[in-house]
């Protein structure tokens, strides 16, 4: 992870496209109007809703677990892929440091002809944004008037090297219920249409039809079927499905931890809003303290009708980053399919 770069450009992203229940946050959908929530734990907390896990919480999960089947719901890494180059930010590439012929001919080590050609020697180094393939939005990804979740000032708290508070590295391993929302299911499609808006109505009726609840504390996985586009970023980041703000307060408003989604960018755009271009995600993670994962891979977990399981998957400790990637696991609980 040596030759790791990671670049993060927090504000340029619209342009290309209870524990800790906010104590008082605001529902408005102007940006004007609006003002970041702060934790009812103090003024120090840097979790949000990630505080919902306790290890009572993360036992009563786990012990449920089936374990005949782990679904891995990342996307891969490759040079192309869907990326926010359109806002000026890095695309993800991947490179050669190290080959068995290079190293036998550039000796890196001094070890010699003889050991150089005994040890096939390969490394690499890659460079992105923090934003790139399958990732989480932590709480200083966006905020509002110059603060983010729990009223951490941009003045106090960000200097060249990042944001000393509310980073992936203050994001604990996560274990916790899983429930997906097979919303192009639903609908009887394999893709919802384009710039579908998915609404509270869709959420309850999916619920409803697949006779699951939400809880607090839930991970709810929202799935468009616009993951199987992904290799193919063109049509992968054209016009996606996407939830409403109202679908997100429902969400919010169940005890939702965390909502991740199987496309670019989770909510639509334009916004329709004079002075916010992001409202839904201003609203889950500066008021509320929701955090976000974009870009999953939920096609074999929609295929096989997967829809309660324990959601596992940490972020790496990026001091200060705005996002990272995550590599989540789901795993069927006993009794469910």
């Amino acid at each position: 992870m040596s030759h790791l770069k990671i670049l993060s450009s927090c504000s340029r992203l619209a342009l290309a496209l209870a524990i800790a229940l906010p104590a008082a946050a605001s529902a408005s959908e102007r940006g004007t109007d609006a003002q970041v929530g702060t934790s009812s734990i103090g003024p120090h907390d840097q979790l949000g809703r990630l505080s919902m896990m306790t290890g009572a919480t993360r036992a009563a999960v786990l012990a449920r677990v089936s374990g005949e089947q782990v679904y891995d719901l990342a996307q891969n890494y490759f040079p192309g892929m869907p990326s926010f180059t359109e806002a000026g930010d890095p695309p993800f590439q991947f490179w050669m440091t190290h080959t068995p012929d290079g190293a036998a001919h550039d000796n890196p080590f001094a070890a010699g002809v003889v050991a150089n050609k005994v040890v096939a020697y390969s490394g690499d180094a890659v460079s992105m944004y923090t934003h790139v393939g399958t990732h989480i939005d932590t709480l200083n990804h966006f905020g509002l008037h110059g603060r983010v979740w729990n009223g951490f000032e941009a003045s106090k708290h960000l200097g060249d090297r990042g944001w000393d508070v509310n980073g992936a590295d203050k994001i604990p391993p996560i274990v916790a219920r899983g429930v997906l929302l097979d919303i192009a299911m639903l609908k009887g499609v394999d893709r919802l249409p384009p710039a579908y808006r998915i609404t509270a109505a869709d959420i309850e009726a999916f619920l409803i039809k697949a006779e699951v609840t939400l809880a607090r504390g839930d991970v709810v996985l929202v799935r468009t079927g616009k993951g199987a586009d992904f290799r193919s970023p063109e049509a992968y980041k054209r016009a996606p499905a996407a939830l409403d703000l109202e679908a997100a307060r429902f969400l919010a408003g169940k005890g939702a931890m965390i909502i991740g989604v199987d496309v670019i960018n989770p909510e639509p755009l334009p916004s329709g809003l004079d002075d916010n271009y992001l409202p839904m995600h201003t609203y889950l993670l500066a008021e509320q303290g929701v955090l976000i994962i974009e870009n999953l891979d939920l096609e074999e977990l929609a295929r096989n009708r997967v829809y309660e399981f324990a959601f596992v998957a940490a972020p790496l400790k990026i001091e200060g980053a705005t996002g990272s990637p995550i590599r989540p696991l789901a795993m069927p609980l006993k009794g469910r399919r």
